[in-house]
């Protein structure tokens, strides 16, 4: 049990929307702040917000957020008494954990032991499987290319190779047969060793279309640990989420208690503190330990909105050896919550990362949602750090509430001067198996193309005062695409005309996958 300790001066050692939200936290609760800020980073929506600023210098993660001996000398050198790395970055570090701990600040995080424990997805599995988790099929860590191919026949394919000091999508490759193994897992092991400086690789038994459905944890230094609920996270692409939603839908009530207590006793196997998710498999009604993210998540605020609960306040309040306020009985759940992620990217090619200026960052909608930025008008995305501009998050008191205010808040939220996940998100929000039914993480990749992309965008266009059938409207396209007549079909099928410089119709594009649920939200 740690000592109960006010924490005074706290460094936050992250950037953009997330460093923003651990100051409001912080300073909700007293405590003042101190932002560490690369050379990009000097003039960011987060520096003018902070207490105070330090500066690391370099422009890489390497040269500065990641820059332990940086990170620890900046709170020494303000009189920080604590540290709160946010999520990315040393986030998960047991090392970086340690070393706070031992220059005398109150890391904003579990135990360097639990760290450790669950950052070897290898040791994780032994430790929650002997809790009586369930765990897929798989191998350990440390074995030879050789007895992996063996182990991968024992298992019977497909399976999923992944890093075992790994998170985040890096080193992982699906085999469908012997034959790919041998090129699989040297492109594993490259991947794991220059993102985590290991090339240890281990497999487990590849689930087939599963769904990606998490659990938000919370345990306090005198043994007390609860669950603020489930969240899916199914909407992927290359192993990166873009959209959350809390509480995972499409869970019968057993399924979902039994996974519950599955992270309960995966958190407990590890003696764990702090904010952590539990995240699983999920296929039916049978689940699979994945792995713990021994952090705050990026999606936190949908499970804020769905509870009321300050997970960020919590979280300081647990660093600084109080008890959680609550047992597991008090926390309540109220309806829906959904959040997008607008990152820089280009849909149109693939979710290419993108840089540059920001030229124009409209809001007009009525609707009222949650947004949390770490960039504004006029601001440069760099090319140093992930593509997440901002999180938008609405609630509703049911899932179709949520489903529709956002739909709504896209037709009035403008970006320019990069390219961003917007048309990605109009497209997700009026899918029907989406809507209807539930994703699996595969899905994205699977079906979504530039064609679903420029007439999603052309839908948020559409004047709503349009609901019957066979009505027909010019669209301007998407930032670099041509305009489209979007025409209303029976049946609810959408057929969108791409036009030509004359205005004449050149080809058709029938978009069979929204159908009429797209035209429920508008």
């Amino acid at each position: 049990m740690l000592a109960h300790h006010r924490i005074k001066k706290l460094l936050i050692a992250n950037r953009g929307e997330i460093a923003r939200r651990i100051h409001r936290a912080a300073s909700g609760l007293g405590i003042e702040t101190v932002l560490v800020v690369s050379d990009p980073d000097r003039r960011s929506l987060a520096a003018q917000e902070a207490g105070a600023v330090y500066e690391l210098g370099g422009s890489t993660a390497r040269e500065s957020y990641l820059d332990q001996a940086k990170v620890i000398e900046a709170a020494r050198h303000t009189g920080c008494d604590a540290v709160h790395p946010g999520y990315g970055f040393l986030s998960e570090d047991g090392d970086f954990a340690e070393r706070a701990i031992a220059a005398g600040l109150t890391f904003v995080g579990p135990s360097p032991q639990s760290i450790r424990a669950l950052g070897i997805k290898t040791a994780a599995r032994e430790s929650v499987s002997r809790a009586g988790v369930p765990i897929t099929p798989g191998s350990e860590g440390g074995k030879s290319d050789q007895e992996l191919r063996a182990a991968a026949d024992a298992i019977g394919y497909p399976v999923i190779i992944k890093a075992a000091a790994g998170g985040g999508g890096r080193g992982m490759r699906v085999v469908h047969n012997g034959r790919d193994m041998a090129e699989s897992l040297e492109r594993a092991r490259a991947e794991g060793l220059k993102n985590f400086g290991s090339e240890s690789v281990y497999l487990e038994k590849f689930i087939v279309e599963p769904r990606h459905v998490e659990v938000q944890l919370f345990g306090d230094t005198h043994g007390n640990i609860v669950h603020f609920g489930t969240r899916d996270c199914s909407a992927q692409r290359r192993h990166q989420k873009l959209v959350e939603e809390g509480p995972a839908p499409f869970l019968d009530p057993e399924t979902r208690e039994k996974i519950h207590d599955a992270a309960i006793r995966a958190a407990r196997s590890v003696g764990y503190y702090n904010a952590g998710t539990a995240e699983f498999l999920v296929r039916g009604s049978e689940f699979y330990f994945l792995e713990i993210n021994t952090r705050i998540q990026v999606e936190h605020p949908v499970t804020e909105l769905i509870t009321g609960v300050d997970l960020v306040q919590l979280q300081l309040r647990v660093a600084m050896g109080e008890k959680l306020p609550m047992r597991q009985e008090e926390i309540s759940f109220n309806g829906h919550a959904v959040e997008l992620r607008i990152n820089a990217e280009d849909v149109m090619e693939g979710f290419r990362p993108a840089v540059g200026t920001i030229t124009e960052w409209r809001r007009e909608s009525p609707v009222q949602v949650r947004e949390e930025c770490g960039y504004r008008a006029g601001d440069t995305i760099p090319p140093f750090y992930d593509s997440l501009m901002s999180k938008v998050i609405a609630h509703g008191t049911s899932r179709a509430e949520a489903l529709y205010k956002l739909f709504q808040f896209l037709k009035g939220y403008t970006v320019n001067g990069v390219p961003t996940t917007i048309p990605f998100h109009a497209w997700i929000l009026a899918n029907r198996r989406f809507q209807e039914d539930g994703i699996d993480i595969g899905y994205v990749e699977r079906t979504f193309t530039k064609e679903d992309a420029e007439i999603a965008l052309a839908l948020l266009a559409v004047d709503p005062a349009h609901r019957g059938a066979g009505f027909t409207e010019k669209v301007s396209g998407a930032e670099g695409a041509p305009d489209l007549l979007l025409t209303h079909e029976e049946g609810g099928t959408f057929l969108a005309q791409r036009l030509g410089a004359d205005g004449s119709a050149t080809d058709r594009l029938t978009w069979r996958r929204a159908a009429s649920r797209a035209r429920a939200l508008e």
